[in-house]
């Protein structure tokens, strides 16, 4: 029946199987070794509850991803500047590239096991694709620059999780040092696009 609101067990299953998930996912090394077993048990539920809440692991994935996302995608499609739709572009890009990318600093394990579920490729992933469009439609706007696409794809590439996970990793880059390098790449790549007459 369209509008019923959920059990409250429902509601209260839902948010330990989202709990368990995102603990379990910052606490692995790998978020491909996370199982949906594993899920279960640390929630306290069985696994039919799981499949009947969230589809599969690729679904439960994305519903934790979007409800951490939630605060940051309604500040895009409805805020004040920088990231609200009203910003002028010029503006608009570097912030929603700075946005992006500290979320997927602060939720790295998150955002790495979300990046493998694209199927074949990670830019098939609905996440990626929203925020090309959105980047996309920023960059449209921009006089001089002629290709959207392409640059909108260049730029989410510097924020992409395993690259996030390389450079605070591997490199031992500090949030600081990533915000600063992709603001001054931003900038680059957007004043290098000669004015329109």
């Amino acid at each position: 029946m369209p509008g019923r609101k959920p059990r409250a067990d429902a509601t209260r299953n839902r948010e330990a199987v989202l709990a368990a998930a995102d603990a379990l996912f910052a606490r692995e090394g790998s978020p491909e070794s996370v199982t949906m077993a594993d899920i279960a048990a640390a929630a306290g539920v069985g696994k039919a509850t799981l499949f009947r809440g969230f589809g599969d692991r690729t679904g439960l994935i994305r519903a934790l991803y979007e409800m951490r996302l939630a605060p940051i995608r309604l500040a895009v499609e409805e805020g004040a500047p920088p990231l609200g739709p009203t910003t002028p572009p010029a503006q608009r890009v570097p912030a929603l590239l700075e946005a992006v990318l500290c979320f997927k600093i602060d939720n790295r394990h998150l955002a790495l096991a979300l990046e493998g579920t694209g199927g074949d490729s990670p830019y098939a992933a609905e996440h990626y694709e929203r925020w090309h469009g959105i980047l996309q439609t920023a960059l449209e706007q921009i006089p001089g620059l002629t290709d959207s696409n392409f640059t909108a794809h260049a730029l989410l590439a510097a924020t992409r999780a395993d690259l996030v996970e390389h450079l605070a990793g591997q490199q031992r880059m500090t949030r600081e040092q990533m915000r600063s390098q992709l603001a001054a790449f931003t900038a680059r790549v957007l004043d290098s696009c000669p004015p329109r007459d």
